[in-house]
């Protein structure tokens, strides 16, 4: 059975008249003259053998079956523009695709990305986030930003901020412990990738690191302050990430003074030789000057 589907040029142009009511600000609107506007709409008509328009001298509205049918149509080529404009951008040339270790997106990232908004409006931020930031650059990332050691990347980078570490509990477990010793008898939350930071704490606060499994291991700082905020017990994270789950829930609370991390925020660098757009320029220097800012 042949399908009744309309020439879909025909379709786009019913969907501009009837949203204007106005077959030359169509025309104005698609680069069409005002007669092809209306030999589209004649065509189209033909070929559902439905008149969609009512047509008076200063005036034009639609039937209503124009009305149902500019539902259905404009929903359609809604949902065509979306699904082209996110998967190949060709909408929005001012975007940026930006890729970030999970829980610095989530903790760190996303309450800072409003304020480079208001800076350059028409930038369009498209945030990927990953688990291990440790994958190859891939050809649609413009900003790579990686936490860990440079030199484990083995192209071009830039170290952007110097980290480190503090232990993060509830309010009501925080007032059950007096200082690092108490820590010891407390339920620990490790993170993996950073299973040593407890071990460094402890060390530098001149104690003996405890020889008891972890109470949980988790993969994200984001977990490990999903545990804390469920009061299921300590663990060590990012200052920066302490500071900013601190201000948004007021049920978690930092312990004591931050200590050295090993690990930083790099950019790391395309290994391909396409040229840079302005738009990521702007974002790594923002990104710069904001790391600087929250240190």
């Amino acid at each position: 059975m042949p399908s009744r589907l309309p020439n879909l040029v025909w379709l786009r142009t019913f969907e501009a008249a009837a949203r204007l009511q106005n077959f030359t600000l169509a025309g104005k609107e698609l680069g069409l003259t005002q007669t092809a506007v209306s030999l589209h709409i004649r065509s189209l008509e033909a070929a559902l053998k439905c008149q969609l328009f009512v047509r008076q001298a200063r005036h034009l509205h639609l039937t209503s079956e124009g009305e149902a049918y500019l539902l259905s149509v404009g929903q359609a080529l809604g949902d065509i523009r979306a699904a082209t404009t996110n998967l190949f951008g060709m909408e929005d040339e001012r975007r940026i695709t930006v890729r970030a270790p999970i829980s610095t997106a989530a903790l760190w990232l996303a309450t800072h990305l409003p304020d480079f908004k208001a800076q350059y409006p028409s930038i369009n931020v498209r945030l990927v986030s990953t688990i291990w930031a440790h994958s190859a650059a891939d050809e649609d990332i413009d900003v790579d930003l990686r936490l860990g050691r440079s030199e484990e990347f083995d192209g071009p980078s830039e170290v952007i901020s110097t980290e480190t570490i503090t232990p993060v509990a509830s309010r009501q477990r925080i007032e059950t412990i007096g200082g690092a010793s108490d820590l010891r008898d407390q339920p620990l939350i490790y993170i993996l990738g950073y299973d040593d930071t407890w071990t460094r704490y402890f060390t530098a606060a001149g104690l003996e690191p405890p020889d008891t499994a972890p109470a949980y291991s988790v993969d994200t700082s984001m977990a490990a302050l999903a545990l804390v905020m469920a009061n299921a017990g300590c663990a060590t994270i990012l200052t920066r990430f302490a500071r900013q789950a601190a201000r948004g829930h007021h049920e978690i609370g930092m312990i004591g003074d931050p200590f050295p991390f090993s690990q930083s925020h790099y950019l790391a660098r395309p290994k391909s030789l396409r040229p840079r757009k302005p738009e990521t320029e702007l974002f790594e220097d923002w990104l710069k000057s904001s790391f600087s800012d929250d240190a």
